[in-house]
């Protein structure tokens, strides 16, 4: 049986993708069939691509003067994160209301969950309030899944543990997509702590669906056991791993999900695996740099380059984001009133 891209990356099978419904045709004249957004592995090219052209539209009307629509007048969309978020929890929140929908953010340090509430019971009480989606973040991979299972509305996954991240994914391939008109045939480097990286694990599955060449750059230490079988390439030297990339995707080191010592200092981190001028001269002259933020400065990205704006992508990245989460958002809750709309 071959090893899916889920077992390779941490032993343990997790269905991800959409789940189910469709707000307009896709190019080949069927319909988009999810309800959820769960993750990207399991979708298909016209997924992605029905995701991202969608998107794009958003993108010009967010940028007009009057940039609210009423598409989805009279919903209610919960943001409930159980880790700290603010560009996340905040881009959504915008998405909800440029969308004409009412958004409600869950505190989850004065909720039940404080109390004692498991998941479960948070879910179905919930679901009882009867809300049209539900945008979720969760420490734990596979959380977001199960409360998916549990309700009635649509469910987002707004990252869970070192699983996924969807629409971080998608923004980041609508970034590049209007900034070089294709993500087929470019080399993407995706570097630094890709071990606890639910963006690396996501853009590895959206860029390989695109057809794009994807390299991982860590040391040994920050790189999961059997990142080798999701079909990148994997280097532990930062100027290999960079050479003739059209794009460089830097990570930060997440020491909140790490137990022990994973680098021997930051210092000796940013010397090796930094991203700064002289390491960006491995990459093509007009190669861009990307990061899903929060950055670190001297960490993982020197200033000079993550503020370089004829090559960073980074503040692109922020913008696209809520264009990004729109188009999820309306789609997903539009389809729940279709009779072809499934579950997964």
């Amino acid at each position: 049986m071959p090893v899916s891209r889920n077992e390779a990356y941490n032993g343990a099978l997790m269905t991800s993708a959409i789940s189910p419904g469709p707000a307009t045709a896709l190019s080949d004249g069927t319909r988009y069939p999810y309800r959820h957004l769960l993750g990207i592995e399991g979708l298909s090219r016209p997924d992605i691509d029905f995701l991202l052209d969608r998107a794009d539209g958003f993108v010009e009307q967010n940028r007009q003067a009057d940039k609210k629509a009423s598409t989805l007048r009279g919903r209610t969309l919960i943001n409930l994160f159980f880790e700290n978020s603010t560009r996340t929890r905040t881009s959504f929140e915008l998405a909800g209301k440029r969308l004409g929908g009412d958004v409600i953010n869950m505190s989850v340090s004065t909720s039940s969950i404080k109390k004692g509430e498991t998941l479960i019971d948070t879910a179905m009480t919930l679901n009882a309030m009867h809300p049209d989606a539900l945008v979720v973040r969760h420490s734990e991979s596979g959380a977001v899944h199960l409360l998916a299972e549990k309700v009635n509305c649509s469910v987002i996954n707004a990252g869970d543990g070192s699983h996924e991240h969807p629409t971080q994914a998608l923004l980041d391939a609508l970034t590049i997509r209007r900034r070089l008109g294709r993500l087929e045939g470019l080399v993407v480097a995706i570097c630094g702590d890709v071990a606890h990286s639910r963006v690396a694990r996501s853009n590895i599955h959206l860029l390989s669906i695109m057809g794009a060449r994807v390299r991982v750059v860590a040391p040994p230490t920050l790189l999961p056991s059997g990142i080798d079988r999701m079909g990148v390439e994997v280097h532990h030297d930062m100027e290999r791993g960079l050479d003739g990339c059209d794009i460089v995707m830097m990570l930060r080191l997440q020491t909140e999900r790490m137990k022990g010592s994973y680098v021997p200092s930051i210092r000796e981190y940013f010397r090796y695996y930094g991203l700064d001028d002289e390491k960006l001269k491995a990459a093509k002259p007009d190669a861009l740099i990307m990061h899903p933020g929060p950055m670190n400065r001297g960490v993982e990205i020197d200033s000079v380059v993550a503020d370089d704006i004829s090559r960073s992508l980074i503040r692109e990245q922020v913008e696209m984001g809520v264009a990004v989460r729109m188009a999820v958002l309306e789609i997903l809750v539009t389809n729940q009133t279709e009779p072809w709309a499934k579950n997964q």
